[in-house]
């Protein structure tokens, strides 16, 4: 999870959102993993799981499991809650049904954008409790896009080819991460999409040095109002717009509904920007995308052309290029789903903020940031009764404050103890001084 401390209405949306047993500890996120432990088949899936991306978490539950007390071991059918997602194994029959449906991630990404548009309409007619009401039951259907079952779908065909691929040409030609190369600039990955689009952003100011002088100096609010009296100014101001429209709802931490989107403090990207003008050609964008695209072309190539030389090298070959064609084609989307939940988390920031701005004028609270000190249950109330004890937000506050020092552990127990996890050594050539 997000390792910086969370403010309280933050912690309060993305407990609302996730199906996940989570718990909460020093302003943080924890999932908590002890049904997934019960089992010896959970324990060899989670702990195979996380382990692939940390070594110490890994390290931390095998010491956990071996305490032969602490977590008892269930039999193997008993009623536990499954984590079905950690379960990558599929047939070819499975898999064969998602190569017949090459425009299904189009649709998913269509469907997602039309019911954002669909919320931002229906939002602006609810105020008070009942724009609460609103965003809980909307909520809902963000759920139900989050966990889609052919999104889910989707992403773990994406993960399955990924560790296909990996586990048999690491077997077959003693390659290590192919999927790697291989999903260089996949089609629909929104994130990559982001970074490019702000190189081509950078393109747009490139002939303008009066405005490029002005972004190494300015500062705060002024970025956007300050560039209408500049030469090149206007066409500078169309083209963050449109990457506002975009990406805006985007921050560092975005899962946290209370950080400052970039449509919020636009400033933010301005040092991106003026990196890659100076680190990066016109161009560089689309350049950027085509040579991830030929790099991961020349990949496939090579592979298949090793595996045709093996024996039954034709069938090693002929699956193997399934599996790419399947990488391509879902792994990119596997970045949209929070996509499209902090799309809808700045269209509810928006509305509350608005309700915030009422509070002020009220004088209930000092600005419209205490909101983020209040859970969603507690601001619904502050709004129903116009009443809030200063208190409580100042308590909030130093509690925050102190929670941002705490470097969060990667694996805690309910009781408090904290398992550090170490990494192995044993295979390490020896040192030579």
């Amino acid at each position: 999870m997000m390792t910086d401390a969370m403010k309280p209405l933050g912690l309060a949306f993305f407990l609302l959102t996730t199906p996940a047993p989570m718990r909460t500890a020093g302003g943080r996120l924890f999932v908590d993993i002890t049904q997934n432990l019960a089992t010896l088949t959970g324990r060899r899936l989670v702990i195979g799981a996380l382990g692939r991306s940390d070594p110490l978490i890994k390290d931390a539950l095998l010491t956990i499991v071996k305490r032969k007390e602490f977590i008892k071991v269930l039999p193997e059918g008993a009623s536990v809650e499954r984590r079905s997602h950690l379960k990558l194994s599929m047939s070819w029959r499975d898999l064969a049904q998602f190569e017949d449906q090459p425009a299904l991630v189009s649709e998913l990404i269509e469907s997602t954008q039309r019911s954002i548009e669909e919320l931002k309409q229906q939002i602006q007619t609810k105020s008070g409790t009942e724009l609460f009401d609103f965003i809980r039951e909307d909520i809902q259907q963000l759920r139900r896009i989050l966990f889609n079952p052919q999104s889910s779908a989707v992403i773990k065909v994406a993960l399955y080819a990924s560790a296909w691929i990996n586990q048999h040409m690491l077997t077959w030609l003693g390659e290590k991460n192919a999927a790697d190369t291989l999903s260089l600039s996949a089609p629909n990955n929104i994130t990559s999409e982001m970074g490019l689009a702000l190189l081509d952003v950078a393109d747009v100011i490139r002939p303008y040095p009066v405005v490029i002088e002005y972004l190494e100096h300015v500062q705060g609010d002024e970025l956007l109002d300050g560039l209408v009296t500049l030469a090149g100014g206007k066409e500078t101001r169309d083209a963050i717009d449109g990457y506002l429209a975009r990406y805006g709802m985007r921050c560092a931490g975005e899962i946290d509904i209370t950080r400052p989107r970039w449509h919020e403090e636009p400033i933010t990207l301005v040092p991106t920007i003026l990196g890659n003008l100076r680190n990066f050609e016109p161009g560089a964008g689309k350049q950027r995308f085509e040579q991830g695209r030929q790099e991961a072309l020349r990949k496939e190539e090579a592979l298949l052309d090793r595996l045709q030389q093996l024996p039954d090298g034709k069938r090693k070959a002929r699956q193997t290029k399934r599996m790419i064609d399947l990488l391509r084609q879902f792994n990119g989307y596997r970045e949209y789903p929070k996509y499209g939940m902090v799309s809808r988390y700045f269209v509810y920031k928006q509305a509350l903020l608005k309700e915030a701005e009422q509070l002020v004028q009220a004088n209930v609270i000092q600005a419209k940031g205490d909101i983020y000190y209040l859970t969603f249950d507690e601001l619904r109330e502050v709004v129903r009764t116009n009443q809030l004890d200063d208190a409580i937000i100042s308590q909030r506050k130093d509690e925050y404050r102190a929670f941002e020092k705490l470097t969060p552990p990667r694996v805690i127990t309910s009781d408090g103890e904290i398992i550090v996890g170490k990494y192995k050594r044993k295979d390490l050539p020896p040192m030579r001084l």
